[in-house]
């Protein structure tokens, strides 16, 4: 999509930060927060105000930090105009908080929670409280809508958020820390001549006929790259190690990040929902929507005054730029990046227990073109996948064209890839999402720890997610 008001030119927006939410009361075992959805105007393009819908109102949400192993339960209010679902992306979370896309909040009602059951889900009136145990590792994971048919208009226009969790193996490691320490949220977004964002949806008000037009089946692309935020930001940076957590928050954009000048390379210290065993190192790094990488960038290796552009590779024109880091200052550097990191399981081919074949192909349902999941469209009432607690499975997809694969709840390892089996450098560590290209047959050894219930797994552009690429996983 093509923007129709007027561009700032690159590089001359501040990156901003989002701030962290701090707890409305703690007790012995848990944190309480609580985040009001509701419609508000950020500037997003200089001069041009854009109404967002955003956690708190803001766009990216607050970020909130918890520590592993404790309880951290998030009271969501809806004072939107259309129902709501949060799903802490990456989170190993019991299924009635786990924001299955039709367990919803509705519009309107006080502060207090009200749940009963609907048709197809739980529904709450006006708010609901999400319980987190994190009984998981340190990792960055994410938050955002996941409402049934709308999850790439309601993202689109804001309602996505970090949520970082630490735990004492990692904190006790020398990498960078604190304001050296940057969670970098990039999507893209396009926008209308009065600065509004511009999406296809075939119902302004997001209310009426689920999905956008066939025209935008592989997903809806804009032509602005925002960092948390803002368009093309600058940062400027000591020429010290920092460590930045990369999230893709775009709908369908995948990306291809390199650093010009390519003096330093991007030291991969984590993966989706956790840190790696050992480093690795990478030139170019692709992260599909969703993914999330954590690396360090040892500026020590430009001069002092030089203006490092992170690209996209895969992009043209002004996709083709992400943000600029200028190297603005000598500081002393106490951080490293050892050789190992913290303790890794890899899993083995003879863990498994079966084997599945997953089919991800466009198809039809009532004469409408589709995306399917072996061949179905999704359906809540029906199981797709029934696998057993504390097993192992392996998952051979295979996709017609891109799609990025996530699983809710259940974490995988990348087995192989291709005829050849040969993964990528960036396949390392526990994943929850993964890139498949084109017709490509990919194994993932997938664990199934956690809570028993139903969850979902499904195609990760948020279009084809909406547009019925999704199936049951009953956990039992």
């Amino acid at each position: 999509m093509t923007s129709k008001v007027p561009l700032p030119k690159p590089f001359t927006v501040p990156l901003p930060i989002p701030p962290v939410l701090k707890p409305a009361r703690t007790d012995g075992t848990t944190d309480f927060y609580e985040i009001v959805q509701k419609p508000a105007r950020a500037e997003i393009i200089p001069g041009s105000p854009t109404q967002v819908w955003g956690y708190n109102g803001l766009f990216p949400g607050p970020t909130i930090v918890s520590r592993s192993g404790r309880r951290t339960q998030v009271r969501h209010r809806n004072e939107l105009p259309v129902p709501v679902a949060v799903h802490l992306h990456g989170g190993k979370t019991p299924a009635e908080s786990d924001g299955y896309p039709t367990d919803l909040i509705l519009p309107g009602g006080g502060g207090a929670s009200h749940q009963h059951h609907g048709a197809t889900g739980r529904v709450s009136k006006g708010a609901k409280d999400y319980v987190y145990p994190l009984d998981q590792p340190a990792a960055t994971l994410w938050y955002h809508d996941h409402r049934m048919d709308f999850t790439g208009p309601q993202v689109w226009r804001g309602l996505a958020g970090f949520h970082l969790v630490h735990d004492d193996e990692a904190d006790a490691l020398p990498l960078p820390q604190g304001d050296h320490d940057v969670p970098l949220m990039i999507c893209d977004r396009a926008f209308d001549e009065d600065g509004s964002f511009l999406y296809p949806s075939v119902s302004p008000d997001l209310q009426g006929e689920p999905g956008v037009t066939e025209e935008y089946m592989e997903g809806v692309l804009g032509d602005v790259i925002l960092v948390n935020g803002a368009p093309w930001p600058v940062m400027e940076v000591d020429n010290t190690r920092y460590r930045f957590r990369l999230l893709n928050a775009s709908n369908a954009r995948r990306y291809q990040l390199a650093l010009d000048p390519p003096a330093a390379e991007f030291v991969q210290v984590g993966s989706d929902v956790g840190l790696l065993g050992a480093p690795v190192r990478h030139d170019e790094l692709p992260i599909a929507p969703a993914e999330r990488f954590e690396v360090v960038i040892d500026f020590s290796a430009y001069p002092v005054g030089t203006q490092v552009t992170l690209k996209n590779t895969l992009g043209d024109g002004g996709t083709a730029d992400v943000m600029r880091f200028r190297v603005a200052r000598k500081a002393k550097d106490d951080s490293r990046v050892p050789s190992r990191l913290v303790e890794f399981e890899r899993l083995s081919r003879s863990s498994a227990t079966r084997t599945r074949q997953v089919n991800f192909t466009q198809g039809a349902n009532d004469g409408r073109v589709m995306w399917t999941i072996n061949g179905k469209v999704f359906d809540p009432d029906r199981a797709d996948v029934e696998s057993k607690l504390g097993t192992t499975e392996i998952w051979r997809v295979v996709t017609d064209v891109h799609h990025p694969l996530h699983i809710h709840m259940a974490h995988f390892q990348v087995l192989s890839r291709g005829s050849e089996g040969r993964v990528r450098p960036s396949d390392a560590g526990w994943k929850d999402t993964m890139d498949i290209p084109d017709s490509e047959l990919v194994e993932v050894l997938v664990r199934f720890t956690g809570y028993r219930g139903r969850y979902v797994f499904h195609c990760h552009n948020l279009e084809h997610e909406d547009m019925m690429m999704m199936g049951n996983l009953d956990v039992m």
